[in-house]
Order: structure tokens, then sequence, then C-alpha cells
């Protein structure tokens, strides 16, 4: 089985920073992508930023120029650093991994359990 751990989640101050983590472990043979994804009350879930093997990125319009994700691929880890936060920043935010898990070609999706941002003063 494959698990995803997610932490740095915590109470920030507007203009704040937090810094989030993922790490992956279990049958894992190669982690295609690695994507954070964030969930707001009344809301639905959405995109915020996700990275490929090549370690190439794309962001939500809304996080750009403030989010850095990256990739630790020797630890199966991904990151989200989250700079000059906003309330509407505030989320239960979810890291997911597409990977293979032998060398079929089959991919599959495994997600965290989610870790909560609160942007407030």
């Amino acid at each position: 089985q494959v698990q995803l751990v997610e932490s740095g989640g915590g109470l920030v101050q507007p203009e704040g920073s937090l810094r989030l983590s993922c790490a992956a472990s279990g049958s894992i043979f190669s982690i295609i992508r690695m994507t954070w994804y964030r969930q707001a009350p009344g809301k639905q879930r959405e995109l915020v930023a996700t990275i490929i093997s090549d370690k190439s990125t794309n962001y939500a319009d809304s996080v750009k120029g403030r989010f850095i994700i990256s990739r630790d691929n020797a630890k199966n880890a991904v990151y989200l650093q989250m700079n000059s936060l906003k309330p509407e920043d505030t989320a239960v935010y979810y890291c997911n991994a597409d990977l293979q898990r032998d060398e079929s070609g089959s991919v599959f999706r495994f997600w965290g359990q989610g870790t909560q941002v609160t942007v407030s003063s």
C-alpha cells in the first residue's frame, strides 16, 4: 500500500508564510506527478500547484508569485512554500501523487489526509 502524509499546516497571520510537506511511502516504483489541492468550507476542491517528474510546475492564478512547489525525488516528497498568505488561502490542503507501483505502466492516484491552514489576525 501507499501512504501520503502531510504536515506543516497551522494558524498564521495575513502576509505570513508557511511551508507544507507531503511524504509518500510504501510500494512505489516511480512518482510521475505530485499536486497540492485545497478545499475551503463550502467550496469545491481546487488545484493549487502541481509538479511533474522533470520538475516542471504549474500554479493556480490565485497563488502565482506567492506559492512555490518543489519536490525531493529521493525522499518521495513534495513541498509547498506559501508566502504573503491571505485570509482567502484558508483551507484544508491535500497532496496527491500519481505514481507507478511497478514496471507494468499502470498509474495510480493516492491522496493524503489533509492539513488545515488558517490565515487570520
